[in-house]
């Protein structure tokens, strides 16, 4: 049996209940399978279209002045759907320390230093490509607000790779310097 579709009264598509169906069907596919939902998130391509654009945003997005809150969705646009962040530290007694946490466990624990006011920037880089596969070594340093001192520095590893339209973050691994592990010259501005 074949069933005409009816149109809704406001224009916005089939009134038949399979439609519906099929309809929630193909959201919900488009929203869970990995690496649609990331090309549908709508990203600026002044973000994603070129390797300087890519690391400008991800140091745009997590420097916010005092009380405000980053734009994560435009964050997330720059990720490879199941990116992975890597944060090195040494523990007090000397134990090296490598945490691996989504972008969402980022985000979330990003919110108490952010709101104080955070601008992270990027002093020097050094970029490798081969390819559709880039790595930056991106120096930063950071403070909470622009007319304040730096408060510390330290490098961004960062992996990219280009899709043959966008430039994706497929992961990120970072570490503070330190008396101990001073930058070395050649990641600092000449």
């Amino acid at each position: 049996m074949h069933s005409q579709p009816v149109h809704a009264p406001d224009g916005l598509g089939s009134a038949h209940p399979t439609d519906a169906i099929v309809s929630i069907i193909g959201v919900l596919f488009l929203f869970l399978t990995p690496g649609l939902s990331a090309q549908g998130r709508g990203a600026n391509p002044d973000d994603v279209g070129s390797i300087d654009g890519i690391i400008a945003a991800f140091y745009d997005v997590i420097s916010v002045e005092a009380g405000e809150k980053p734009d994560w969705t435009r964050d997330s646009t720059l990720y490879l759907p199941g990116v992975r962040f890597v944060p090195l530290r040494r523990t007090p007694e000397g134990t090296r320390v490598a945490n691996v946490i989504s972008h969402a466990q980022f985000a979330a624990s990003s919110e108490g230093f952010l709101a104080q006011g955070f601008v992270e920037r990027e002093i020097h880089r050094v970029t490798q490509r081969f390819g559709d596969l880039a790595h930056v070594f991106s120096t930063y340093e950071y403070r909470r607000t622009l007319d304040t001192p730096v408060l510390g520095r330290g490098i961004n590893s960062i992996h990219l790779f280009f899709d043959g339209d966008r430039w994706w973050i497929t992961g990120a691994t970072w570490m503070d310097e330190s008396p101990e592990q001073p930058i070395p010259e050649e990641y600092l501005p000449q």
